[in-house]
């Protein structure tokens, strides 16, 4: 249960979330909970798709230099084969960024930070007891998470005007979470940490 549902789960309320949505974190039954971020690139093509259109593309460039091949004008091929590879070294620039994204799990009194960039992937974890969020530079610049000595910059992927608002949310459920943390959800003391 998470901390807001402590205190307003009577009254049958709690706050609202546009950015970040509640999640189980595993399949079971009465699985701790946890309120997850998910900031993604804004792609309308999945690079399936746009490898199905690059295919299409090719075959048909490639038809169309074959015929005019045959007909004499051999140029053509060596162009539309250099125009191919190309295009192909672009889609594959853009392939490689579209599942850039960045993942920001609350987890009873911790935040866990995953951000992705192309095949370089950074993890980070904060106690929300000594998190702070906040604007990193001013008005409409990524948001800053800094505590425990380390700082990310988060929200590459939102609007500069959307970043004001996630950081409130943000800051608002982190700190709720850092007043009431969860009991359900922190580790289990071992041996050697227990009396």
């Amino acid at each position: 249960m998470l901390p807001w549902r402590k205190a307003g789960a009577a009254a049958g309320h709690r706050p609202r979330l546009r950015f970040g949505r509640e999640v189980a974190l595993t399949d079971e039954r009465g699985a701790p909970r946890a309120v997850q971020w998910q900031l993604r690139r804004n792609c309308s093509v999945t690079p399936a798709q746009m490898l199905a259109a690059y295919g299409l593309l090719c075959a048909l460039s490639l038809a169309v230099a074959l015929f005019l091949w045959f007909n004499g004008v051999r140029v053509v091929l060596a162009f539309t084969g250099f125009e191919l590879m190309l295009l192909g070294l672009a889609m594959l620039v853009f392939a490689r960024h579209a599942g850039d994204r960045e993942t920001l799990t609350l987890v009873g009194g911790s935040l866990l930070v995953e951000r992705a960039t192309g095949s370089k992937v950074e993890c980070a974890a904060f106690q929300a007891d000594w998190l702070t969020v906040e604007p990193a530079a001013g008005q409409n610049s990524l948001v800053k998470l800094a505590g425990g000595g380390r700082e990310m910059r988060v929200g590459r992927h939102l609007r500069p005007e959307a970043r004001a608002e996630f950081a409130q949310e943000l800051r608002r459920v982190v700190r709720q979470a850092g007043a009431a943390p969860d009991e359900s959800i922190r580790p289990r003391p071992t041996a050697a940490e227990t009396p």
